[in-house]
């Protein structure tokens, strides 16, 4: 289990705490308060409920443990992908094809829902929609990328396989073999979208509160008492959104999770000449590797690349020594560059590496993204929202189960974050 670091408890050493443009203002619960709906965790998933509920006519308290962003969505890599790791027919195999179909279809709409967001409330979170691709590490990677393709495809997806030559001028990199684009998907400055959520719910009339945490939690006649350390609020409704950083507290024990951490860094602006040449379109990447790695740009023409595994551990000096290694090896001409910030965060996976909404007596608890979080966070958000005010669950994106069970969640994690250690260890060496 990973101790909370200094890169853990704040974000100052994160290019998102450092160019992020949104700051919500903020209060701490002090007192009795009382509303319809009250929400617990200020990121993707929770400040979009409290908005879509806000704007629904429903009195709406927030309640953020650290500040606005301050979990996943704060860390994230910025990519607001249509749908999920697992291609269609994978789903499908885990969910029955009519659920299944239907959370495809949803979240590959996500990106429209995300980048309307932004431009209605005029969020700064450089927002950019010029695609994602999936590149093929090696010549084999291309297969996978090809059953991605024709699964996606058959579902109307407009997505398009480009070979290696196309998706080498697009990258900018002779170490990609091929990629799978999707044009429906971008990049955002991730902990500034999650702050102008966090703004956009406030001027609709929700009540958001930071450095709050929620310290327990109670079912009394009808309702919901969540106690806080200043504080005491009752409400009809209660929405979970804490996901991979849900705190201990009283009443409540939040769903097990597998909890896999992913780290990234940026170097400084790159030159006119440099940015000519790496990422020209501005597109996100991930790799196809067992141990993924991802890269993009900024808006200020940082590249940042990251891939998994934490950084508050007597190994973490090996993660950051192949971080340098990979950048060298996927970007020769950036070779010997210094990366200016470093950061990490925590990924909630479950066993079926699928989202999942559990039901509450009047509420709902959201988690298990796997590294997907801004476009099935804040769709998910809003229609707990919405399913619970209007009461109708055929609203949500996938059935609310119950009774859910994750053994040696830890174990996993660890197996995980030694995995991503010892490959790092080995990999891209001269």
């Amino acid at each position: 289990m990973h101790r909370e670091s200094n890169l853990t408890s704040d974000l100052t050493d994160s290019l998102w705490h450092q160019t992020c443009q949104e700051n919500p203002a903020s209060s701490v619960l002090s007192g009795e308060a009382t509303a319809d709906l009250v929400v617990i965790g200020g990121g993707y998933t929770g400040c979009s409920a409290a908005l879509k509920a806000a704007e629904m006519g429903a009195s709406v308290c927030l309640l953020e443990a650290e500040v606005f962003g301050h979990g996943g969505s704060g860390r994230n890599v910025g990519l607001v992908n249509a749908g999920l790791w697992l291609p269609p027919e994978d789903i499908n195999a885990r969910l029955g094809a009519e659920i299944g179909n239907h959370l495809s279809q949803a979240l590959g709409q996500a990106p429209d829902l995300v980048y309307g967001l932004i431009d209605r409330f005029k969020i700064a979170c450089e927002p950019v929609r010029n695609g994602t691709l999936h590149c093929a590490h090696a010549p084999s990677g291309m297969q996978d990328l090809q059953r991605r393709a024709d699964q996606l495809q058959a579902i109307g997806a407009p997505v398009q396989l480009l070979e290696a030559a196309e998706a080498r001028a697009r990258v900018g990199s002779e170490a990609v073999h091929g990629a799978l684009f999707d044009p429906r998907a971008g990049t955002i400055q991730p902990l500034g979208f999650a702050r102008g959520l966090a703004r956009a719910a406030i001027s609709a009339g929700a009540r958001l509160h930071d450095q709050t945490p929620a310290q327990a939690i109670t079912r009394n006649n009808g309702c919901w008492e969540v106690a806080t350390p200043r504080g005491h609020i009752r409400a009809k409704h209660l929405i979970m959104a804490t996901n991979a950083y849900a705190r201990p507290m009283s009443g409540y024990k939040a769903p097990a999770i597998v909890p896999v951490h992913y780290f990234q860094g940026a170097t400084a602006p790159l030159t006119t000449a440099q940015k000519a040449q790496i990422l020209p379109g501005l597109e996100g990447c991930w790799d196809s590797a067992m141990v993924m790695s991802s890269w993009r740009m900024d808006q200020k023409g940082r590249l940042v690349i990251g891939a998994m595994g934490a950084l508050d551990h007597l190994g973490s000096n090996i993660h950051q020594g192949w971080l340098k290694r990979k950048l060298s090896a996927v970007f020769p001409a950036l070779s010997g560059i210094k990366l200016e910030s470093q950061w990490f965060g925590r990924i909630a996976m479950t066993g079926e590496y699928l989202p999942k909404i559990e039901k509450l007596e009047e509420g709902y608890v959201s988690f298990g993204y796997s590294g997907r979080g801004i476009g099935p966070g804040t769709l998910f958000g809003q229609q707990m929202a919405q399913a619970l005010l209007t009461k109708d669950e055929s609203l949500l994106p996938l059935p609310a189960s119950s009774g859910h069970s994750l053994p040696f969640a830890r174990l996993r994690g660890a197996y995980y974050e030694t995995g991503a250690t010892l490959i790092h260890l080995v990999k891209d060496r001269i």
